[in-house]
């Protein structure tokens, strides 16, 4: 194993079952300022809307209180969610913190038009205009797993929750007028220039953010396959983080399509590439397989279109009842969550990111103590690198 691939946090601020939303981001700050003293290199803050179980709806805001909490690690979003914010509302936040904690930031981006997160305008799909993904063809999936083992799931579909009444209020109440009528490439566009200080409208007004142009930022794209996010990363040359965790199925699609879009650009020579995943690890497998009981109804609560519910105990998830047809709908969820012993899971990881060529990894764990959650990720990175 490489010692020179970092691990970085992506914290979606999870509300356990019994607590509440102050007490999930105090638990996300507690969280962050351990991960800077065990050596994480990011610590990235998801958006979600909606959802009892999650409080993580506004990433700027939670890094200003995280970044006040900290002094080295860097921090970020995963992502920005772009067809909820304009790009100048954006560089004006990140702007904000940078002016007080420069040069710790990443933005993050990532597409939404009220799909559902890792979903894409069909079925998983996440081309240009909706249609089937330009993607070229990646390392040969053979009985569901990568050359070198690591588990490809089939692709998952996100219909159900595309057609969702609720995904349609989360619609109505977060998009802004205009937002949607404007692509997701040009928006990135109009973020970089507003940085830059290169804006000017189409009748050559120019636009000048104070604060914000100029600011040390490290602009990420997020996707979830090949389609339209890997293009816009690697066609202008920005770092691109691919999601294992939400979309298993679509992770060497979306590595892929990047390197192949990538154009040398004023910020990389070359591909850079983070890939995420789900993580429990505890002293021993039994102890971590407990500790990992609730993410399956977590899951399901999603997949079935009500907003994650509040995570919860082993004991609650086990009293639960189960279908077939709910199996099926969290299974490849559950089959790539990488729970286990410190050596167990340092290894598939080492396995993930063979397979994909990451750089970096990018960590999510939730569990519904606490202190279980801080301890998963100390045992992580002391295995990691011990080796």
């Amino acid at each position: 194993m490489s010692v020179d691939v970092p691990l970085g946090v992506l914290d979606l601020v999870p509300v356990s079952s019994g607590s509440t939303a102050p007490q999930a981001l105090r638990n996300s700050i507690d969280l962050a300022r351990a991960a800077e003293r065990l050596g994480y290199a990011r610590y990235w803050y998801a958006e979600h809307h909606l959802n009892p179980g999650v409080a993580g709806t506004s990433p700027a805001v939670v890094l200003a209180l995280t970044a006040a909490a900290t002094s080295t690690i860097r921090l970020g979003s995963g992502a920005v969610l772009l067809g909820h914010r304009t790009a100048l509302s954006t560089v004006e936040e990140f702007g904000l913190i940078d002016a007080l904690h420069p040069g710790r930031l990443d933005l993050g981006l990532g597409r939404s038009g009220g799909r559902p997160p890792g979903g894409s305008r069909r079925a998983g799909e996440d081309g240009p205009s909706g249609g089937p993904s330009s993607a070229p063809p990646h390392s040969p999936v053979v009985d569901g797993r990568a050359p070198n083992g690591l588990l490809i799931p089939p692709r998952f579909s996100f219909e159900r929750l595309i057609g969702s009444p609720r995904i349609a209020l989360q619609r109505k109440l977060l998009m802004l007028p205009g937002a949607t009528s404007q692509e997701y490439a040009a928006q990135i566009d109009d973020i970089l220039a507003l940085l830059a200080g290169t804006y000017r409208s189409s009748e050559g007004v120019e636009a000048h953010v104070v604060p914000g142009e100029g600011a040390n930022l490290e602009v990420w794209i997020l996707g979830s396959s090949g389609g339209e996010s890997a293009e816009a990363a690697g066609g202008r040359g920005l770092r691109f983080a691919a999601n294992y965790h939400v979309s298993p199925g679509t992770v060497l699609e979306a590595v892929a399509g990047y390197r192949a879009s990538f154009q040398p650009s004023k910020i990389l020579d070359a591909p850079y590439v983070s890939v995420s995943a789900d993580v429990v690890v505890a002293e021993n497998d039994r102890r971590a397989r407990e500790l990992a009981t609730g993410y399956a109804p977590w899951v399901r609560s999603i997949r079935k279109a009500e907003g994650a519910i509040a995570f919860p105990t082993p004991e609650e998830a086990g009293a639960l009842d189960w279908t077939e047809e709910d199996r099926a709908l969290v299974r490849d969820r559950v089959d790539t969550q990488f729970v286990g012993s410190p050596g167990s899971v340092a290894d598939r990881l080492e396995q993930l990111r063979e397979a994909t060529g990451a750089d970096e990894l990018l960590i999510t764990t939730i569990t519904h103590d606490h202190r279980d959650r801080v301890r998963s990720y100390e045992l992580l990175v002391q295995e990691w690198h011990r080796r």
